[in-house]
């Protein structure tokens, strides 16, 4: 694992990521305790990638830059600039709900303001929506760059294959990621796809495929902030696969002790990259565990204050069922 002080951020900058990786966990947490009492109705975890997550999200320039994300990116859009009572006014369903206000299924993340992108339910089809974003930049002859992500079973789809093919063409300025969890569902990899590494694909396309480690901080910053790098300098596209963990069943509704060994779980579970971010944190002195501790508590009393102002939020009115769904 590379030393965190070769990513060249300053101390402030680490001691920051490390705060966006636990926010990420402990939002994580909360919003599947809301499910099991019924207050909400479904989650998608994103627990095990938070690191990977916070990695990515800080190499974009986040005031110009475009965010097409899915479902268990909810870490890297709290980077990017949504808030945890964003992320909670869209499970809760609350009118002013930033994604859909209160018109879209939970974990589908949208943000006008902050250039995230929203989605539709069918996976992997914000890939050719970042495609578009990506040739928008080059009619306009501008510098951004859309950043876009999916499982990597979702990467199997079709419309996955026509975005990065005509990204490649037209050099777009576009990052297509797959956070490879291993698990599509209950799929594991070796029934999901033939060849050894997702990045691999990139070549067929005419661009540059690149896999990491997601547990590594360093690594997958460093990766990503070249790729931003290139894309800006009109390089063209890169794919980059995320090797990252699930810690948890894919959803609210499913139970991955069906499909995963006790000891599988067990030893994933051994090696959560939010522990292990800690004790390198420690180990390289930035951090005490007297000053995680702390951080920790601050990082709950937030997540419970933004819970109750988003539960005390009002609900879309019945008369404006067809607000915000069709363009006027």
């Amino acid at each position: 694992m590379k030393t965190l002080k070769k990513s060249g951020l300053s101390k402030e900058q680490i001691v920051q990521a490390y705060r966006e990786v636990l926010r990420g966990r402990r939002l994580d947490e909360r919003l599947w305790q809301l499910t099991r009492i019924g207050k909400t109705s479904f989650n998608i975890s994103g627990q095990g990638a938070e690191v990977a997550q916070v990695a990515m999200a800080m190499a974009f320039d986040h005031e110009k830059d475009y965010f097409l994300p899915y479902y268990r990116d909810m870490t890297a859009c709290l980077v990017w600039g949504m808030s945890s009572k964003d992320i909670l006014m869209g499970s809760f369903g609350k009118d002013a709900d930033p994604s859909s206000h209160g018109r879209q299924m939970p974990n589908h993340y949208g943000s006008k303001e902050h250039n995230i992108v929203s989605f539709s339910s069918t996976v992997s089809t914000q890939m050719p929506l970042a495609t578009g974003v990506g040739y928008a930049a080059l009619l306009e002859n501008k510098d951004y760059v859309a950043l876009t992500t999916t499982g990597e079973g979702s990467a199997n789809q079709g419309e996955v294959q026509e975005a990065m093919n005509f990204a490649g063409v037209k050099k777009l300025p576009v990052i297509f990621v797959v956070e490879n969890n291993a698990y599509a569902i209950s799929t594991p990899i070796d029934e999901q796809y033939a060849n050894k590494h997702m990045s691999d694909r990139a070549v067929g396309y005419g661009f540059e495929g690149i896999t990491v480690d997601g547990n590594d901080f360093t690594e997958v910053y460093l990766t990503f902030k070249k790729a931003v790098e290139d894309a800006r300098n009109k390089k063209g596209p890169k794919l980059i696969e995320l090797m990252v963990s699930r810690l948890t069943s894919h959803s609210a509704d499913d139970d991955q002790t069906i499909y995963r060994s006790k000891e599988e779980i067990e030893s994933m579970k051994e090696k959560d990259p939010l522990t292990d971010f800690e004790k390198q944190l420690i180990k390289e002195g930035y951090l005490t565990q007297e000053e995680i501790d702390a951080i920790d508590v601050e990082i709950r009393a937030e997540v419970d204050k933004a819970t109750d102002e988003a539960e005390a939020m009002p609900e879309p009115a019945a008369d404006t069922l067809l607000d915000e769904v069709y363009a006027k």
